[in-house]
């Protein structure tokens, strides 16, 4: 079901992207939309599952929100930051002053949490649960900022809720909610360079571990039927569903593997690059050029990959690395005896195997990582080639 949101406004302005796309695989351009709204006009529909969290009305921030929505001042478009949301799409109707934004299939997990209010949503509640207190004699206005064609949601989520979410992150850590994870990578070269609190100057966020585990959460992702395209491209969501899960016996289980998930993800950053170069020359490419690749940079002096400081030639968007690294989450099944996960296989082994084909699939899929990041069937394709090459080794050995 796709969500067509329609509602009057008061005016709008348009701000077009001043970079021209020419890639084949691109949609068209990111474009941000002004608007103003007359409170009253404000649609009650429109979802919030974008926003890092969920609006909670009882602060004393809140409280003052909720005040300046009720007084008889006029100013609150001018003093409040108002309300952003990612879109689809966004047409306007100058005959009825009216616009319809495009905020896609709220059914579709990977819509659900690209499109809605990214920002703003205590003001967009405070606005709904009291503009009937608007005095009557009072029209208020609100600001409201829709973006459409977002190609990476997490760096504008990130941008524009920063503080919120490392917050969030930080008051789990006061529950001591993360001494799981410190058990499990106390012995890794990059245990002292993972940063848990607000401000601390250490180069790996808490969120890059979580995200490892949730492209590997075969609990909710259990098959070649969906993929978790999140631990990409919505690091909130990611939180949320460790917040949520990590007491239980799978994630429990699950977090024991991050020194095997973090060497898989470094192997992957530090081969990529060999193994694009296998696939180019076998189709007969003479010199295959990896830092000509949208997304990729190459370092003469070098740069370090990211969690155990292994020195590369080329800085690689993460863009290309996640849908081939959660390929590798069909080599891991819950073992119902013992209740803890297990591989299949070493997923090293497959990598050595099947890598240059999953590159290959990566790189004929998309030039722009942002969008290979976020295709749902590159992640399954890479998925079944791994599941694949695992039924086979498994047929072998009964032979």
């Amino acid at each position: 079901m796709t969500n067509q949101i329609k509602f009057k406004i008061h005016s709008m302005r348009t701000l077009a992207s001043p970079y021209k796309r020419t890639e084949k695989d691109e949609s068209a351009e990111e474009t941000i939309y002004y608007l103003l709204v007359n409170m009253k006009d404000l649609p009650e529909d429109i979802p919030l599952d974008v926003n890092p969290r969920v609006p909670k009305m009882g602060t004393n921030v809140a409280k003052r929100l909720v005040k300046a929505v009720t007084e008889p001042e006029t100013d609150f478009y001018i003093n409040n930051r108002g309300i952003i949301i990612a879109a689809k799409s966004l047409s306007f109707n100058s005959i009825e002053s009216e616009v319809t934004i495009d905020i896609g299939n709220q059914e579709d997990e990977n819509d659900k949490y690209s499109y809605g209010i990214l920002d703003g949503g205590h003001t967009y509640t405070a606005i709904i649960q009291n503009r009937d207190k608007i005095p009557s004699d009072i029209e208020k206005y609100v600001r409201m900022e829709v973006i459409t064609n977002v190609v990476n949601i997490t760096r504008l989520s990130d941008a524009r809720n920063t503080s919120v979410q490392v917050s969030d992150i930080a008051l789990f850590n006061l529950e001591d909610s993360f001494e799981d994870i410190k058990l499990s990578i106390q012995d890794q070269p990059y245990a002292s360079k993972i940063a848990y609190k607000d401000n601390e100057t250490k180069p790996i966020g808490i969120s890059e571990l979580l995200r490892l585990m949730y492209a590997f959460d075969i609990e909710k992702y259990p098959d070649d039927k969906m993929a978790p395209i999140q631990s990409y491209s919505g690091k909130a969501q990611v939180f949320k569903r460790y917040k949520d899960a990590f007491s239980g016996k799978f994630y429990k289980s699950l977090t024991k593997q991050l020194p095997k998930l973090t060497e898989l993800y470094d192997i992957i950053e530090r081969e990529m690059s060999d193994k694009y170069g296998e696939y180019k020359r076998a189709l007969g490419v003479a010199i295959p050029r990896f830092g000509g690749v949208k997304g990729v940079e190459y370092v003469e002096s070098g740069v370090k990959t990211e969690f155990f400081e292994n020195k590369i030639k080329y800085s690689i968007s993460s863009g290309y690395i996640y849908p081939v690294y959660g390929a590798f989450r069909s080599l891991l099944k819950m073992n119902d005896e013992t209740g803890e996960v297990e591989w299949v296989f070493d997923p090293i082994e497959i990598w050595n195997e099947v890598g240059v084909s999953i590159i290959q699939n990566v790189f004929e899929t998309g030039s722009n990582p942002q969008l290979v990041g976020k295709d749902k069937q590159l992640w399954l394709s890479n998925y079944r080639i791994v599941e694949t090459q695992s039924l086979r080794k498994l047929l072998s050995e009964r032979r």
